[in-house]
C-alpha cells in the first residue's frame, strides 16, 4: 500500500484532535475544581494578615520541634526562655510533599516540652501547628523538621 497525501493529512490531523480535546478537557476540570480565588478582597486579607503578625510576634515565643524515635518534641519558649504552655495546640505533622502521612499529635506538656507520639521516620517532615495564648492570640507556625 502506498502512503499519499491524504493518509499523512489524517494522520496529522488526528494525532492533533487528540492532543486538543486532552488539553480541553483539563482545561475545564482545572477551571471547575478551582475558580482560582482565595480571599473576596485581597487588601482586606492583607491589611488582617499584618495585624495578625504583629500580634504573634508580640508574644516573643520561639518554637523548636525534634522527632526522637516516635516522639515528636514541641519546645515553646517566651523572651526570657521559660517554656510557654499555651491554652489549647493543635497542629499537623506530615510529609512535605503528600498529606498521606498527615497525623494530628495529641501533645501533652510534660513541664518543659511538649510531647507526642508519632508515625515519624527519616525525611523531610512539617509541624503546621497553631497554639492559643493566654490572652487570646493565635500563634501560627510551620516549622521544618529534617530527620536523617
Amino acid at each position: 500500500m502506498e502512503i499519499r497525501g491524504i493518509h499523512v493529512l489524517g494522520a496529522f490531523v488526528g494525532a492533533f484532535s487528540i492532543i486538543i480535546g486532552v488539553n480541553l478537557v483539563l482545561a475545564t476540570q482545572a477551571v471547575r475544581t478551582f475558580s482560582g480565588v482565595e480571599v473576596k478582597n485581597s487588601y482586606v486579607a492583607s491589611q488582617e494578615f499584618d495585624i495578625r503578625r504583629a500580634a504573634q510576634e508580640a508574644l516573643g515565643w520561639d518554637v523548636a520541634v525534634t522527632l526522637e524515635g516516635d516522639e515528636l518534641i514541641l519546645a515553646i519558649t517566651d523572651e526570657a526562655g521559660a517554656p510557654v504552655t499555651p491554652e489549647r495546640i493543635s497542629a499537623i505533622f506530615g510529609k512535605a510533599t503528600s498529606v498521606a502521612w498527615d497525623q494530628s499529635p495529641d501533645f501533652a506538656f510534660d513541664g518543659q516540652v511538649h510531647r507526642a507520639v508519632v508515625d515519624g521516620g527519616p525525611g523531610n517532615w512539617n509541624l503546621r501547628m497553631t497554639a492559643l495564648a493566654d490572652n487570646g492570640t493565635e500563634f501560627r507556625q510551620r516549622v521544618i523538621v529534617d530527620v536523617r
